[in-house]
């Protein structure tokens, strides 16, 4: 049939259609490719679900077993949303034959044991995120896939050899990195850039420090540096135990899915609150206070109100036995006690060792008598109620509730205690006005948390872990920092954050003070400064407020291709929440998360705006996540830090800078919660923007 008189000309030639049933070709065969690799990992889950537990040498064996048999056909499900593989390198070194590698997020097999896919963390996988012009590491092709529910649509290749083809690569990646979301944080392990790949790839022995702007992408690459490790020391991790703290359950909630999409599900998820819970949360106190308390030197202050609980012996101890009594002299004691104290274990440590220090002391007033006693005996003699009695008074028994209710009722006591640390002004604002009168109807802060860990490890070493990834570090007080690095005193840390992002009044002043607080002095620092998620509109206009807020901190720099779309509407007080139902009306109509930012105290009112015009959505608060996955979520600005949503619906930014006790934390807030949209930000407002934003 000749073509109608309407129709447009072909531009198609003998070259374009070649290419283009070539590259249908390419990806035809790489499609089958994949299409055998699920085939493979069918038959690896099917080998693992035929192996029997119940014929394992002993019970104890055989529940091992069935645990771990469990755990590996748990990694080897497939995700039929999702490809086995994201890229292909073609290497080609000097000393070998040429070969081919897809690259996935778990390793895949065949009969023989050959590789089909391999696993991301593998060592030859770290080309794929390496390897340039410049230093292409024997690579000669990277090839990334376009992917739609778990079949392969499009391919693109940079040849490494040819800078110009190199040069010319990148949509499929952009794609990737700017693709719309709804629902929890997913893994970035296909778009890692080098920078990040390097900081994943960290040694098990080496804390680092990341510094990272908004969306720089510094939580995925803590998250992702914990599944390496996993997978590269996993004995030794498996042993000691790798966790996660964030600075609020929502944000757990959010990055929830990332380890488990690597094949890792052995990893904690704590927030600081529930990290350091040592009782319950009854009190608030002054930001004045709260940042007394999370000073360093309070370190000092509970060591000398721990020590000093030990009584100087004046009186023998007196044991009787039979119809003899035995004496261990004063003077002797004092010699065990000063003896103890000096070894630098715990104090409660220490103190379960004095009953057999003493019994063994009147064991040899028992051979200097011609008795020849065993082993029993001195058993005997240490659980003496004679003994018991003796150590209580010179050793007497504490717990971190007590201690702390002491220094908080008792002026002389924490005087005592203080020292030089304290003036006399700082101790009457940590005395209680109202002293509780047993440590059990004491009403706790938040800040008392860090105290009783602290007091807690005093008594009793708290056990260590061999990894922990510290996000949102720049919000902690040094007495947090110090409980955190507890927990890592024998492992290695990564510490994530953003020193422009601390919005506590408490919040360190920089990263070498927040690693000496945690007992990393020897670290790696490292700044992310290249934005991939936040779009420049958004990033250059919440950097006016860095020079006000955070002088000398450099401005991030968004490398996105797509500038973003920033929207700022003011309107009458009156009208302000119908202002805000058309915002999210409008940016609801597109795929993706909308995050509707508020100050914490208009939450109830704008979620009732939202029902009433039958929007759809959920709510986040600081202690639970959003047990749905809504496209719309209203969040207080006091919960936004750590999230990410592709349009944010900002209301009152200069009410989100009010509600905090000083001026740089209120715009260290706000700039937080600017920062928080993948693509387009709105900004509704009745009162006036904060001076520091300049004109719109």
């Amino acid at each position: 049939m000749p073509p109608s008189p309407s129709a447009e000309p072909s531009t198609e030639t003998p070259e374009t259609r070649d290419t283009t049933d070539a590259l249908s070709g390419e990806l035809a065969r790489e499609q089958a490719y994949l299409d055998a690799a699920r085939a493979q990992l069918t038959r690896m889950r099917e080998l693992a679900e035929s192996l029997d537990a119940s014929k394992a040498s002993d019970a104890i064996s055989g529940e091992v077993l069935g645990w771990v048999l469990a755990r590996r056909i748990a990694s080897l499900q497939d995700d039929p949303r999702t490809t086995l593989f994201f890229g292909r390198i073609d290497v080609d070194p000097p000393d070998g034959p040429p070969e081919q590698f897809h690259i996935g997020r778990r390793h895949v097999s065949d009969e023989a044991g050959d590789p089909v896919v391999v696993d991301w963390r593998a060592p030859i996988s770290t080309a794929f995120y390496r390897a340039s012009p410049l230093e292409p590491m024997d690579v000669v092709l990277r090839r990334r896939f376009g992917v739609d529910r778990g079949r392969l649509t499009a391919l693109e290749d940079e040849h490494l050899r040819e800078p110009a083809s190199a040069d010319s690569a990148g949509s499929i990646l952009a794609a990737e990195i700017e693709r719309p979301r709804t629902g929890p944080m997913r893994d970035i392990v296909s778009t890692i850039q080098p920078e990040q790949d390097e900081i994943v790839r960290s040694d098990v022995t080496v804390s680092v420090c990341v510094q990272g702007a908004p969306g720089t992408g510094k939580t995925a690459v803590g998250l992702h540096r914990a599944a390496w490790l996993l997978y590269s020391f996993r004995e030794r991790l498996d042993r000691s135990g790798v966790l996660v703290v964030g600075p609020n359950r929502a944000f757990l909630d959010h990055i929830g899915a990332v380890l488990p999409s690597l094949g890792e599900v052995r990893v904690g998820h704590a927030t600081i609150e529930t990290l350091l819970e040592h009782g319950t949360v009854r009190a608030d106190e002054p930001a004045d206070v709260a940042t007394l308390k999370g000073d360093a030197r309070l370190a000092s202050v509970l060591r000398r109100a721990v020590w000093s609980s030990l009584v100087r012996p004046t009186e023998a101890l007196v044991v009787p036995r039979g119809v003899r009594k035995w004496r261990v002299p004063a003077y002797e004691v004092a010699g065990i006690v000063d003896e103890l104290a000096a070894r630098g274990v715990r104090y409660s440590a220490a103190r379960d060792l004095l009953p057999q220090r003493l019994a063994h002391h009147v064991l040899l007033e028992m051979e200097r008598a011609g008795d020849a006693p065993d082993d029993r005996v001195q058993d005997a003699v240490a659980k003496s109620a004679a003994v018991k009695k003796y150590v209580s008074s010179v050793w007497p028994p504490l717990d971190p509730q007590g201690v702390l209710h002491r220094l908080w009722s008792d002026p002389d006591a924490l005087r005592a205690a203080a020292g030089d640390d304290l003036t006399d002004d700082e101790q009457r604002m940590l005395l209680w006005d109202k002293p509780a009168r047993t440590k059990g109807a004491a009403r706790w802060s938040r800040a008392d948390m860090a105290l009783l860990d602290e007091v807690d490890d005093l008594l009793r070493r708290v056990p260590s872990l061999g990894h922990v990834v510290l996000d949102e570090a720049q919000d902690l007080s040094p007495m947090q920092l110090r409980a955190v690095g507890r927990r890592a005193s024998t492992g290695s840390v990564t510490v994530l954050g953003d020193i422009a992002q601390g919005t506590t009044p408490w919040a360190t002043a920089s990263w070498e003070e927040a690693m000496r607080h945690l007992g990393k002095d020897d670290h790696d620092l490292v700044v992310l400064d290249r934005g991939f998620r936040v779009p420049a509109v958004v990033i250059e206009y919440a950097a006016r407020l860095l020079p006000v807020m955070a002088p000398g901190l450099g401005a991030p720099v968004s490398v996105r291709d797509n500038p973003g779309r920033l929207e700022i509407r003011p309107a009458a007080a009156a009208g302000l929440d119908a202002e805000v139902v058309h915002a999210v009306e409008r940016a609801a109509s597109a795929a993706g998360s909308v995050g509707v930012i508020v100050p914490d105290a208009d939450v109830e009112r704008v979620s009732s705006a939202l029902a009433s015009s039958g929007i759809p959505h959920g709510r986040l608060d600081r202690d639970h996540g959003d047990d749905e996955d809504h496209q719309v979520e209203v969040v207080p600005a006091s919960v936004a830090k750590g999230l990410e949503f592709d349009r944010t619906v900002v209301l009152e930014p200069a009410a989100i800078a009010a509600a905090e006790p000083d001026e740089r934390t209120g715009l260290r807030r706000l700039y937080v919660v600017l920062t928080r949209a993948v693509s387009e930000l709105t900004i509704v407002h009745a009162q006036p923007l904060p001076e520091a934003l300049g004109a719109a």
